[in-house]
């Protein structure tokens, strides 16, 4: 019997605690104990048992009598607010995958590293195998390129200083200075493209999108043999992303 009530009464606690927190947040000064009891219907030695835990555990803060939000609960809506905005980037890349028929990937520069954040592909048009440090071979895959010429000039030359140029197949750029010339040729919303730079047989291209002090980008790739079919792809991809670039933008920032 002990197993069979000891579920709902956790659940009840949990519900009460999930009450309050609420009460609390509804208040942007705080309230106090008393005034949390009445708003949640629970009893009083009830209310101060929960919010003695909550406050132990980070999710409240109790200053002068008053209880406020934590930096737990703050970090918890953080975080949620993150994955939502992770799903909206998801979706969007399985829609223009499936709309165009080749794997999209999208990418970041953050914290001086290039980051890739998601990718959408299928079986029958895979990404490209990650086979030498994505972060350490910026200079040599469409992604890094587009995400490096993105970056003023101290930026660029710090991040090839800590990951400097080297060739990882027989078509990756020779050295710094012509990747830097490659750069600084780039037109503003120009495409980037690399042919087996990063992976023989494989083509790619990346877009520059820039939401306020964000680098950000996005790619397709192809198989060599299909190369006649990358630029009218990146042409697709760029229409797409202008029909939905304010909700995009939106994601941009996690």
């Amino acid at each position: 019997m002990a197993t069979q009530t000891a579920a709902p009464t956790l659940i009840g606690s949990v519900q009460r605690a999930l009450r309050l927190l609420e009460a609390v947040a509804s208040h942007a000064d705080g309230a106090p104990a008393k005034q949390l009891a009445r708003e949640t219907n629970l009893p009083l030695p009830t209310t101060y048992h929960l919010l003695r835990t909550l406050t132990h555990e980070g999710y409240l803060l109790r200053e002068k009598g008053v209880f406020r939000l934590g930096e737990a609960a703050a970090r918890l809506a953080r975080d949620g607010a993150v994955q939502n905005r992770r799903i909206k980037i998801e979706d969007l890349l399985a829609r223009w995958r499936d709309e165009i028929g080749v794997p999209v990937y999208f990418a970041l520069y953050r914290d001086g590293e290039i980051e890739l954040v998601s990718v959408a592909d299928t079986p029958d048009s895979p990404a490209v195998e990650e086979w030498a440090g994505f972060r350490e071979t910026g200079h040599a895959h469409a992604i890094g390129q587009c995400l490096l010429s993105q970056l003023d000039l101290k930026s660029r030359q710090d991040h090839l200083d800590r990951h400097p140029v080297e060739a990882i197949t027989p078509h990756t750029v020779r050295n710094q200075r012509i990747l830097l010339d490659r750069l600084g040729g780039l037109g503003r919303m120009e495409p980037l493209v690399e042919r087996q730079e990063y992976a023989l047989g494989t083509v790619c291209a990346a877009i520059p999108l820039t939401v306020g002090d964000t680098a950000a980008t996005l790619a397709i790739s192809l198989p060599l043999h299909q190369e006649e079919r990358l630029l009218p792809a990146v042409e697709r991809l760029q229409k797409e992303i202008g029909k939905l670039f304010s909700s995009f933008a939106l994601s941009i920032s996690i």
